[in-house]
């Protein structure tokens, strides 16, 4: 998991790099809280509709999510993560962080995630 500030580079510039290195992008939006964040992702990656808005549940969505992707024969997916400043200091993202990498190494080259301190 790459981690950049907004100052460095835009999420439109890290798109664009995205696109440049053959592989798909996707933007999981800013959210200020927890279970803000956990819906955001829910939503972004289309979990299914049970997923259960807690970080167990994100860690297995994910896990579930790179089977997924791996499968369908698509180009490698980038997932960019906008995190606000406000959520920095809440607790869970450093939880957050961990399970994004966990799901990155499970999915190899398949799955990278790049987050945008905003």
């Amino acid at each position: 998991m790459k981690i950049y500030s907004a100052d460095t580079w835009t999420v439109e510039e890290l798109t664009d790099q995205v696109a440049d290195a053959g592989r798909r992008s996707l933007v999981v939006p800013a959210a200020d809280s927890r279970k803000e964040v956990l819906a955001t992702f829910g939503e972004a990656l289309e979990f299914p509709e049970h997923y259960g808005v807690n970080l167990d549940a994100l860690n297995d969505s994910l896990h579930d999510f790179a089977d997924a992707i791996s499968d369908n024969g698509e180009e490698p997916l980038t997932v960019i993560w906008q995190v606000p400043a406000a959520f920095r200091s809440d607790r869970s993202f450093g939880i957050i962080c961990e399970i994004l990498q966990d799901a990155e190494s499970y999915a190899g080259k398949d799955l990278a995630v790049i987050a945008v301190l905003l």
